[in-house]
């Protein structure tokens, strides 16, 4: 039986540049900002929830979770968000999810959990569509010296440091429409009417 704890995080430290700036996390999708949705399908599958923002800290905070900023400057991306919750989390597993997937699947973490433990992997990510979708990730608090490295000598992109590690990759071909982010007013438009209650 598997007694590790986990942490989870919500990445929501983005600047929004494809929806002109705005804090993407707390923009409204059918009713309720979308960093809510996230977090009623997250909150279950972890032992402890954060969310890294790097704006509005208290309106985040209202969802009653801790909130953590970027321990580095200039919005730096989801791993800066990854740093920061590997950092502080409790637990020695991390995993990741982005404040603008609405429809992510409520077995994700137990998935990612037994590729990590088969395969002996720091991280495990999420594969769908036929490519890996890097900010779905489950990792070992043991990875936070590589990530520090990583981004103390300029390193902003996810998936070169993912393929840095020992990585397992976590088929998840039946649910492709899970994986689905909004990342504009277009996605809000064209995912209207398909939020559904938590799997």
């Amino acid at each position: 039986m598997n007694t590790c704890g986990i942490s989870g995080v919500v990445l929501a430290g983005g600047l929004g540049r494809r929806m002109g700036g705005i804090d993407k996390g707390l923009h409204e999708f059918e009713g309720r900002p979308l960093v809510a949705w996230v977090i009623e399908r997250m909150a279950p599958q972890v032992d402890e929830l954060l969310i890294n923002a790097n704006r509005n800290a208290e309106r985040y905070a209202a969802f009653g979770h801790r909130v953590v900023a970027d321990r580095i400057e200039g919005f730096a991306g989801p791993l800066a968000g990854l740093h920061a919750a590997l950092a502080v989390a409790r637990h020695p597993l991390v995993a990741t999810v982005p404040c603008d997937s609405p429809f992510l699947p409520g077995d994700l973490v137990a998935r990612l959990r037994t590729a990590l433990d088969e395969s002996g992997a720091e991280l495990a990510v999420a594969r769908s569509l036929g490519r890996v979708q890097p900010v779905f990730c489950l990792c070992r608090r043991t990875v936070l010296p590589a990530l520090s490295e990583h981004l103390a000598a300029g390193g902003r992109r996810i998936e070169r440091w993912l393929n840095s590690l020992p990585l397992v990759e976590v088929d998840f071909e039946d649910q492709p429409a899970a994986f689905a982010n909004i990342n504009s007013r277009d996605d809000l438009q064209a995912s209207a009417g398909l939020a559904a209650p938590p799997r």
